[in-house]
Formats: C-alpha cells, sequence, structure tokens
C-alpha cells in the first residue's frame, strides 16, 4: 500500500505559520499573455508582488528556459532567485506543489494539474510537472495524488479544517465520479486534515473563459483559527451579493475541527464591479501572509484602505503593504494566485 502523508506524520501548516521562502513563477509568452504589450504588463505587475513579499522573505520565482536572464535582470537586484523550469502559465499557487511539515522534515502534496479541469483555451503538458520539480528543488519528499485540486482550491486553518468549494474538487472536468466522501478521504490524507467545509460555489466572474470555476481562496480564507475573512458584496443588484449572503450565512452556521464556531470577518467588495463592460471578481480575500506582513490586493479603490485597516487589526504584528492586483486579475487570479508558501522546518 503507498505511503500517505498525514499517516507518516506530515500535515499542511496554515499560511501564518513561519516560511522558508516564497515560490513564483514568472509570466511567459502564453495564450494568457498574447501579446509583447500584455506580457510586459503581466511580468511588472509579477514583478511588484515578488518584491513586496522580498521585503519580508527569500522569493525563488520559476522562469521557463530563455525568459531567465529578463526575469535576474528585473528582480535580481531585489534579491529574488530566478531559477528555469519549462513552464505553460504562471500560477504558483495551482500548479506548484502544497508543502507539508512533519517531525523536522519537509514534504509535498502533488495534486494532478489538468489546466483547471481541462479549460479549451488551457496548456498544461509542462505545468503538470512543476509540482513534481518544485518539490526536488526544494529537497521535499513528494506525494503523488491521484485527485485534480490546486492550491487555491483549498485553504487550512492549521489545526484540522479545510475549506473548499462543490464547484472545484467535485467539477466533472477535474474529478469526474468522485463523491464528496472521496475527495475529503484524500484530502485529509495528503493536508492531515480531519473537517472539510464545503461552500457551494465561487465568485460569478471566475466561471468566465480564464476563471477556476469556483477556487476557495478568492471567497473566504482562514485569518486564525477559528476567523475567517469572507468576500463581502454590498451592492443588491450584484451577483455575488447573493453569494456572499449565502457563504456568510454557511461559515456563520459552521464548526471546525476543534469543534468552534466560526468567527465570520466581512471584507467590503471593491466599488469597481465591472471593467471594460465584462464583471469581475476583485476580491481583498486572495491576500498572501509572509513573515512580518501580509500583501494586499490593491484596485484603486475606496475600499482599499477600508480593507487595509481590516486585515492590520486581524494581524496586528504584520505590515500590511497594498500591490495593485488589477492586472492578474484580468488574467484569471490575485496575489494569492501566484503565490506559493514553503513553510520553515
Amino acid at each position: 500500500m503507498t505511503a500517505l502523508p498525514a499517516a507518516d506524520g506530515f500535515r499542511m501548516p496554515p499560511e501564518w505559520a513561519p516560511h522558508a521562502l516564497t515560490w513564483m513563477a514568472w509570466p511567459s509568452s502564453s495564450i494568457t499573455f498574447d501579446d509583447a504589450e500584455d506580457l510586459a504588463a503581466s511580468r511588472a505587475a509579477w514583478g511588484a508582488v515578488a518584491k513586496a513579499v522580498a521585503r519580508f522573505e527569500p522569493v525563488t520565482m520559476v522562469a521557463a528556459p530563455g525568459d531567465a536572464q529578463g526575469a535576474r535582470a528585473e528582480l535580481g537586484g531585489y534579491g529574488v532567485k530566478v531559477v528555469e523550469l519549462p513552464l505553460n502559465d504562471a500560477w504558483m499557487r495551482d500548479m506548484g506543489p502544497t508543502f507539508l511539515v512533519g517531525g523536522g522534515q519537509l514534504a509535498a502534496a502533488d495534486w494532478t494539474f489538468n489546466g483547471w479541469g481541462g479549460q479549451e483555451w488551457a496548456r498544461w503538458d509542462l505545468d503538470a510537472e512543476v509540482g513534481a520539480r518544485v518539490a526536488e528543488l526544494a529537497g521535499a519528499r513528494r506525494y503523488s495524488s491521484k485527485l485534480v485540486n490546486e492550491g487555491g482550491g483549498i485553504h487550512v486553518d492549521g489545526e484540522g479544517t479545510v475549506l473548499l468549494t462543490e464547484t472545484v474538487q467535485l467539477d466533472p472536468g477535474r474529478n469526474p465520479g468522485w463523491t464528496r466522501e472521496e475527495v475529503e478521504e484524500e484530502l485529509h490524507a495528503f493536508l492531515g486534515t480531519s473537517k472539510a467545509i464545503w461552500l457551494p460555489r465561487g465568485l460569478t466572474a471566475d466561471y468566465g473563459r480564464f476563471g477556476t470555476r469556483g477556487h476557495v481562496d478568492i471567497v473566504a480564507a482562514f485569518a486564525r483559527p477559528g476567523v475567517v475573512v469572507v468576500h463581502s458584496q454590498q451592492d443588491p443588484a450584484h451577483p455575488d451579493h447573493e453569494v456572499s449572503r449565502e457563504v456568510i450565512a454557511l461559515l456563520s452556521g459552521a464548526t471546525d475541527a476543534r469543534g468552534r464556531s466560526l468567527e465570520v470577518v466581512e471584507l467590503p467588495a471593491p466599488t469597481v464591479t465591472e471593467v471594460d463592460g465584462e464583471p469581475v471578481d476583485y476580491s481583498y480575500v486572495n491576500h498572501y501572509l509572509c513573515n512580518g506582513g501580509v500583501v494586499l490586493c490593491g484596485f484603486d479603490d475606496p475600499a482599499d484602505e477600508r480593507n487595509a485597516e481590516i486585515f492590520a487589526r486581524l494581524f496586528p504584528q504584520r505590515e500590511v503593504v497594498l500591490v495593485d492586483a488589477r492586472e492578474i486579475f484580468a488574467h484569471g487570479g490575485g496575489i494569492h494566485c501566484i503565490t506559493q508558501q514553503q513553510p520553515r522546518v
């Protein structure tokens, strides 16, 4: 019988636990970044996040062969290390491994990656190998999972609870035929969790062409055990108003693996709800915690400062840094989606 991480004493620590470093991936010419102007703007946005994180902890940027020199020229002065690996895209949270710790050792859950459910535009032959390659570079013991999953599809409290959404893990394009019970069994065996809290769906715009079909890390996330932050769309005319109410009600009535009732902290959505006539899923939930810092999505919106104040109260020992995330969201994700923490052992 194949060994499983939890049985071997490994678990996924929460994001607020100390990190050894952060992994990211440098945008390269692809379907996602489809012309020179778009690619340059995207690299500037990814680079701004890397530079912000590098203020607090080491960053390793994976770049496609041929792109590493340019990445080093842009980021090397900020202490960012660049390594070469073949890439299709630039979403390290999703294609990279989920790191685990146990017994003073580092391990990695290497999920099956298939381009967010085999989306027609996506290419993932190279990205499907990134989890294993990054785990090897990190010196982590690799555990391979048959579950199609992405790092943005899960969020843990470090004390046995995992958040997820029905439209991701039960997506027929990802895991056809899998039941809730089978998904939970696999996640618990890999993450060291014991209770799953299922949300019915993600934000509306996340079901568009470049969306993930409902990643939880744009809807709700643990801030500490017993406390969750949740996207709160204030406009009753917006379709995410109903989504927010549903998620807030569900989490307000939920208990975690320790039996605690959850405290729900609402993060008011930006006032901007569409760009060029298309709805957007701008969300402050999609933040990244690093050693001593909170890197928070900014949208040049009045709600930026309100949310920065909320995070400052939630994390009084950390510095809150706003980084413009609009260019990242234009391609289907946010700051959390392009970063992946390697915990300190």
